[in-house]
């Protein structure tokens, strides 16, 4: 198969692209800057200089491939509306050309409190409900959405955890908020890139995964961070919270309770196999 793929420089894009080679499928990917197109080129793809705003690229990309892997997604979080305008004139353009479909969004997009599963609808008012939008019209398309974890961990992450470490190592304390048991979903990015192939090859049309291997009680990551820093782990309050962790936002992020469930993804067949958040806190990069 010959993949056109957005995001395929960034974080979790370069393991996705190379997975997709390794299996023996062709990959363009879309690049925005010189050295996005040399990373995909170095991979083995081949490069489209365009961004997610220039529409004709990624129609152009979509129709010469059989299928389309969408991945990136920007701009000013603190102006969602905008993100969500952006996110859904890229999958109008990339879904509306009528190849098999694959497009990104997040676990966080679903209600808090309980397990969720891939049946259960997203929260409107939730912490992201900016990507539910470019959700619907993915499966409108009868595309597949694939929610990622909001950690997709391993090396050179700059994601959540790297935040939480760089906070602990600038305030001296790594911090939970109340009693941290909430739950957070995270994954490996090399098994994420195994479910976006699989995903790509046999996903049901209109159907919802979930990538996630595991849910992590918040507090077993912010002691492990405080063990491995040497600094002392505390509880917080949702009110010091707001001024301690980068952004308000960021702080309900992190006290967020949101355990999901991957058991009807794996019927595809997908099973994760590498490591856990906690072990690749204590044996991987993050602390070099």
């Amino acid at each position: 198969m010959h993949v056109f793929v957005t995001g395929g420089s960034g974080q979790t894009g370069p393991t996705v692209v190379a997975g997709l080679l390794a299996a023996g499928h062709t990959v363009t990917g879309l690049a925005r800057s010189d050295a996005a197109a040399a990373r995909l080129e170095s991979l083995g793809a081949t490069a489209l200089r365009g961004s997610l705003e220039d529409l004709g690229s990624l129609r152009g990309g979509a129709e010469a491939a059989d299928g389309v892997l969408h991945m990136a997604f920007g701009g000013d979080f603190a102006d969602p509306d905008d993100l969500t305008r952006r996110d859904t004139a890229a999958i109008e353009a990339l879904g509306r050309v009528g190849k098999r479909f694959v497009s990104t969004s997040g676990t966080l997009v679903l209600p808090g409190g309980r397990e969720c599963t891939e049946r259960d609808e997203p929260d409107a008012q939730g912490i992201a409900g900016f990507r539910i939008p470019g959700e619907r019209l993915c499966l409108d398309f009868g595309g597949t959405v694939v929610r990622l974890a909001p950690t997709v961990h391993g090396p050179e992450d700059h994601g959540f955890v790297p935040m939480l470490i760089t906070t602990a190592r600038q305030s001296g304390v790594s911090a939970y908020v109340g009693d941290g048991a909430n739950r957070w979903p995270a994954v490996h990015r090399r098994d994420a890139a195994v479910l976006f192939r699989l995903a790509l090859e046999g996903a049901p049309a209109g159907s919802v995964l979930h990538g996630v291997a595991e849910n992590v009680p918040f507090k077993s990551i912010a002691e492990t961070i405080g063990r491995k820093l040497g600094v002392p782990t505390v509880a917080l309050t949702p009110e010091e919270a707001a001024t301690h962790f980068p952004s308000p936002f960021m702080a309900r992020v992190f006290a967020f309770d949101g355990p999901v469930s991957s058991a009807g993804t794996r019927l595809l067949g997908w099973e994760p196999t590498h490591p856990g958040l906690l072990e690749d806190l204590e044996t991987g990069d993050y602390f070099a």
